[in-house]
């Protein structure tokens, strides 16, 4: 393995490719009792359409959600179960773009990772588990359609997105789940639970050595090329559609509201417009920003207002929402503000204080093992190394995060979802 040093963070990590193709992270961290293992596939919820073997192929909205769920089963019994009796605490989640299983222990780490290797990379689907599954999610589907702020943001994506697959939601529809069948499962994993698709980050005491090692032993010996994914055209520079409602059994008015970004290129030009674009919303909207105490001082929002930046294949936005007795208000104050930040700019004394503390908030971060991981995962799926965020950040002035909000805080490119109490009627 290589070894990698970042002396600005006091960081070391180590790195291979196995000739599967899997990409292996590990961060070494002595005298540590925990350690942590993140196992990933660059698939998710958006990706529903691709290419195997030379012909397009379309799957149903929460397939990779689905396949999550299942793919803890074995032949066996359940991996969850048998990592947990090993003194593991174990998990899973999928998102719009990845899916990723992970434990943490203080014991055993070499015994828990093979068994974390071995049921990821070992499909065990059958028709009678995958029937009983379609209950169990979508009864959770059920529960999210139930959930204004789930509704909301999910309204709000619609709006800003014509057709691509991140307006649908990760666990699809109950519907959608109906048409999942075990080979439906088996398909896409062997797609994209390929280990050239696929990463592995480890944080702890552990040897790198040993850590590459055993996933040479467990996992397949080969891989293969990767599958050809469509997300559709290009979408438009403006929104979908400007306004999106609907009512249910709320007491105020839940919103989100959503400006529409032109996706970054993978690399480092990635991790830019991460560190841009978080910025851009503490200048605009964060706690120490002077909209957010006058929409605060107004009541106009509360402590659930929430704001940030996202970015995917073909899709990215920033977007903030909460509860509010008057949405379209605070919409309008945002639009204003973005404005008079492009004619004005942004404080410099503000400026300084929000760089400095993104950046710490990134520092302290590494004091995770969990972000350290998580965070390495992502950066390798979007091309970039996540560890020379300092470099980047450097580069990153006022008057970028200045034009960021100029080009993507417009009314054009704005979409508003109101999620309205059953009872109120608008004049």
């Amino acid at each position: 393995m290589e070894e990698k040093k970042y002396p600005r963070l006091g960081e070391k990590l180590w790195h291979t490719v196995l000739p599967n193709g899997l990409h292996i992270y590990v961060a070494p961290k002595p005298g540590f009792q925990k350690s942590y293992a993140f196992f990933a596939t660059n698939y998710g919820g958006m990706d529903m359409r691709f290419q195997m073997d030379g012909q397009w192929l379309d799957t149903p909205a929460g397939v990779a959600h689905f396949l999550e769920h299942k793919t803890f089963d074995t032949e066996d019994g359940n991996a969850l179960q048998d990592l947990a009796a090993n003194g593991a605490s174990p998990n899973a989640f999928t998102s719009t773009s990845i899916t990723g299983y992970y434990f943490e222990s203080t014991e055993k780490f070499e015994e828990n990772l093979k068994i974390l290797l071995s049921f990821v990379s070992i499909p065990y689907y059958t028709q009678e588990s995958v029937d009983k599954e379609q209950g169990i999610i979508g009864q959770e589907i059920r529960m999210g359609d139930d959930e204004p702020d789930t509704q909301a943001f999910y309204g709000m994506l619609e709006g800003l997105y014509s057709h691509n697959p991140i307006r649908v939601q990760i666990a699809g529809s109950v519907e959608s789940i109906a048409q999942i069948t075990a080979d439906t499962l088996n398909l896409c994993h062997k797609a994209f639970y390929d280990p050239g698709n696929m990463v592995l980050c480890v944080a702890g005491d552990v040897d790198p050595e040993k850590v590459a090692a055993i996933a040479q032993e467990v996992l397949p010996k080969t891989g293969h090329p990767p599958v050809v994914r469509d997300y559709g055209a290009p979408e438009a520079p403006e929104a979908n559609q400007r306004l999106w409602e609907k009512e249910m059994a709320v007491s105020t008015p839940i919103f989100q509201l959503g400006f529409k970004a032109e996706p970054p290129e993978a690399g480092e030009k990635w991790l830019r417009w991460e560190l841009i674009g978080d910025l851009a919303s503490e200048a605009l909207l964060g706690s120490s920003s002077p909209l957010y105490a006058r929409l605060y001082n107004e009541g106009l929002i509360n402590e659930a207002f929430s704001y940030g930046c996202e970015a995917y294949s073909g899709a990215a936005f920033l977007c903030a929402g909460g509860e509010s007795r008057d949405p379209e208000a605070v919409r309008a104050a945002i639009w204003a503000e973005a404005e008079r930040i492009g004619k004005e700019g942004i404080d410099q004394g503000l400026f300084d204080r929000l760089k400095r503390a993104a950046y710490g908030s990134l520092v302290r971060g590494l004091n995770s093992f969990e972000s350290i991981c998580v965070s390495q995962a992502m950066a390798h799926f979007r091309g970039y190394e996540y560890l020379t965020f300092p470099e980047a950040f450097e580069g990153v002035t006022k008057a970028d995060v200045e034009e960021y909000i100029r080009r993507v805080v417009t009314k054009e490119k704005s979409a508003l979802a109101i999620i309205r109490p059953k009872e109120e009627r608008r004049s």
